[in-house]
């Protein structure tokens, strides 16, 4: 049985359709429908239902999906576990995070492991929500915040805050607030980050934990276009400290409520079927390293409690 074979039929089972997966894998529906009917024909079962719309995967295909990843997971494995002896990572490392950290951080620092580890080969992809490690076939996601799915392995990158910021702008014309509960009368930008609440801000503070609900008829699911927002005087954000350091440097950006935060730790999340790779750990230690050190660290010392 052909381990390309295997790969393209977990493709399409991923993304429920043969053009999706041609494009994902760099070839034509048409090879794809080729594929499968040949494993098809070698396991004597249909593995997926196909209608002019839609390709749906049957209940042996189910099964098989399973098996598939197992067996490709397997190869993958005896190739790192040489790879490893000879302490030279390889094969294709594929890393979800979010738009902004993904962008500027987390694409420059990758840039430079694959200098460093030529046999590497990166996929990343940048999108503002919570991907499943397993069924999307990721080895790592690089996520803000604590993590919440006990079946993952957290490795914590760097330890980080969100804190709220305004422009000078909006502060004079509106005030500072003077508490947390004060929040609910301002304008307050949202920006629906992956699984976080939406509309709540859960800020710790010298009396330890408290909640407000805000509200702004300005929200975004880009941190960037809410930073923006701020920026441009249309009300209060909660934004990660490295993200807005440069603004605040600039006079352009003002902390409010100094002694409040939101945690906001930076993690590497990984499944437990990647946890012993050898490609995996080495993008984490460089990961923390540059993220802390390096040319593109982030920079979390403002917005501290004087």
């Amino acid at each position: 049985m052909d381990l390309n074979d295997l790969e393209v039929f977990c493709e399409v089972a991923r993304r429920s359709g043969f053009a999706a997966a041609a494009l994902e894998i760099g070839t034509t529906p048409a090879h794809v429908s080729k594929r499968i009917a040949i494993l098809e024909s070698q396991l004597g079962v249909r593995l997926f239902h196909r209608t002019t719309r839609r390709v749906v995967i049957t209940e042996d295909g189910e099964r098989a999906f399973q098996w598939a990843q197992r067996i490709l997971d397997d190869a993958g494995a005896m190739s790192e576990a040489f790879s490893d002896a000879q302490k030279e990572p390889t094969g294709q490392l594929r890393i979800a995070t979010s738009m902004r950290l993904g962008r500027e951080h987390v694409a420059p620092i990758l840039s430079a492991l694959g200098r460093r580890h030529p046999k590497l080969e990166v996929w990343l992809e940048l999108l503002d929500r919570r991907v499943d490690l397993v069924s999307e076939n990721f080895d790592l996601d690089i996520r803000v915040g604590d993590p919440t799915q006990p079946h993952l392995i957290a490795h914590r990158i760097l330890e980080s805050r969100r804190i709220l910021c305004a422009s000078p702008e909006y502060l004079k014309k509106r005030g500072h607030p003077r508490s947390v509960g004060e929040l609910a009368e301002h304008d307050c930008l949202l920006y629906r980050e992956r699984d976080h609440a939406f509309g709540t801000w859960r800020l710790l503070g010298p009396g330890g934990l408290e909640s407000v609900k805000v509200s702004s008829r300005f929200s975004s699911n880009h941190s960037d276009v809410v930073r923006g927002w701020s920026l441009d005087g249309k009300g209060i954000c909660l934004v990660s400290d490295w993200d807005i350091a440069q603004p605040m440097r600039e006079g352009r950006a003002v902390q409010v409520l100094p002694a409040f935060h939101a945690p906001a730790d930076i993690w590497a999340m990984t499944s437990t079927r990647s946890a012993d790779s050898a490609k995996v750990r080495v993008c984490v230690e460089f990961l923390k390293a540059q993220l802390l050190s390096g040319p593109h660290a982030l920079d979390t010392r403002v917005g501290l409690p004087h």
